[in-house]
């Protein structure tokens, strides 16, 4: 019996979110960033200095990329990933652009991208030196969204949101 869970995403949330991570571990593959997708933990230890004992909050972000391999152990991610990826659904969209932008900004997520299925838009929030999240580049079907942080990754739209695009 299942206890205290969300409903699954509705399968145009996972054809969108899948599509993402798909072409993000294709453009990973032999590099040095890992690429993770939902469930997978992200855990923020309090301040920068307590250790993993003392983590109280943990996400699970739709997906995360995380280039250095020391954050990572056997339950998830430790820290801040370099680049998080959320799909906004109906049920998540109110925490996606409050609670946790606000959340991975506090703990120095280096680039975070709101991507909205409805619009068929991405938003790509970086930090600025003051590790504030700057106003976000704004792209659409069929641009493409390419990353400030990683070099190279760039995801295709046009792929992500197809025009047969279905309501699920």
């Amino acid at each position: 019996t299942a206890y205290n869970m969300s409903p699954a995403p509705r399968p145009g949330h996972q054809r969108v979110a899948g599509e993402i991570f798909r072409q993000i571990a294709n453009l990973l593959l032999d590099k040095a960033c890992q690429v993770f997708s939902v469930p997978f933990d992200v855990r923020f230890p309090p301040d920068d200095q307590a250790g993993d004992e003392a983590t109280d909050t943990v996400v699970q972000p739709d997906t995360s990329v995380i280039c250095d391999r020391g954050k990572i152990d056997d339950r998830g991610c430790v820290g801040p990933p370099d680049l998080v990826v959320e799909v906004l659904s109906e049920e998540t969209g109110g925490r996606d652009e409050g609670t946790k932008f606000k959340l991975y900004e506090k703990h120095a997520v280096r680039e975070y991208w709101i991507v909205n299925p409805w619009d068929e838009t991405v938003r790509i929030y970086t930090l600025n030196h003051e590790g504030r999240y700057q106003f976000p580049i704004c792209v659409a079907r069929p641009q493409t969204a390419d990353s400030t942080v990683i070099k190279g990754l760039s995801v295709n739209l046009s792929d992500v949101f197809p025009s047969e695009n279905e309501d699920g």
